[in-house]
């Protein structure tokens, strides 16, 4: 990421965290989203730099104010003030905030964990399930429908600001469902400054394992490190590890497949 992209994405955290977090300011968030999303000639007038920056935030609030509360109107004429380099560009740092708005809302009441991890067992279940990850990525079929089906999986099963994280990954902005859940465990982890480390098992792991675990990756990383247990009957023994790009190789069947590397 450049240093003006990290500046840009810096000045709409700051204002955001300047805010009271809640699902309800996600949703508005979302909905703003939409609004671009629908709208190229007002993405255009949003992000034109030959407009004033006052004349943007101007017109942000003669859209949205009334309409949207005031914590949305402020994140919207923050990035209306600032230089996106594509008119796609300012969506998609709305819908950032709109997902660290609803993380912050699960860390305030002390969910975020939890929160994470749902979401996390969610993209699994989908990946897994071959008939229900082609329908969500049907683009054929509306995409109220879709959000319907992701609905009747989740129903009463998740925290609400997981459900309402599973209906809007439906859309897909990072092209298919589980990429766009992997962007959000990335945001939330970035919310607390942690890495995400998944970690491929044969057998369940205690507690006191994943934290064990947990702790030796941070020391490796130099940094906080979230750990998603995943279940897999492939891994003969030890673990995998994947940590953004890395993948620590720990398994048995690792090893013979790098001993008959060396043999062959």
């Amino acid at each position: 990421m450049s240093a003006s992209a990290e500046a840009r994405l810096n000045a709409l955290d700051r204002v955001l965290d300047s805010q009271t977090p809640s699902e309800g300011l996600a949703q508005e968030l979302f909905d703003v989203v939409d609004t671009l999303d629908a709208q190229p000639s007002l993405r255009r007038a949003l992000t034109d730099p030959g407009t004033p920056e006052k004349d943007r935030s101007a017109l942000v609030d003669a859209l949205f104010a009334g309409r949207v509360s005031g914590s949305a109107v402020e994140v919207l004429s923050e990035a209306a003030k600032l230089r996106w380099p594509t008119v796609g560009g300012l969506a998609v740092a709305v819908e950032r905030q709109a997902v660290r708005a609803a993380f912050s809302a699960a860390q305030v009441e002390g969910k975020l964990d939890e929160a994470e991890d749902q979401l996390f067992r969610l993209g699994r279940l989908v990946d897994a399930n071959n008939a229900l990850r082609e329908a969500l990525g049907d683009r054929g079929i509306p995409l109220d429908r879709r959000q319907g089906l992701i609905f009747d999986v989740v129903a009463d099963k998740v925290l609400p600001v997981v459900a309402l994280l599973a209906r809007r990954a439906v859309a897909a902005r990072k092209r298919t469902f589980d990429l766009t859940v992997e962007e959000y465990l990335t945001i939330a982890s970035q919310l607390r400054k942690r890495a995400v480390a998944t970690v491929e098992v044969a057998q369940p792991l205690t507690k006191e394992q994943e934290q064990r675990l947990a702790a030796a990756l941070s020391k490796q990383v130099g940094r906080d490190v979230s750990v998603h247990v995943v279940l897999n009957p492939t891994v003969l023994g030890g673990v995998r590890v994947s940590l953004g790009d890395e993948v620590i190789e720990g398994t048995v069947a690792g090893r013979l497949e790098d001993a008959q590397r060396k043999l062959s």
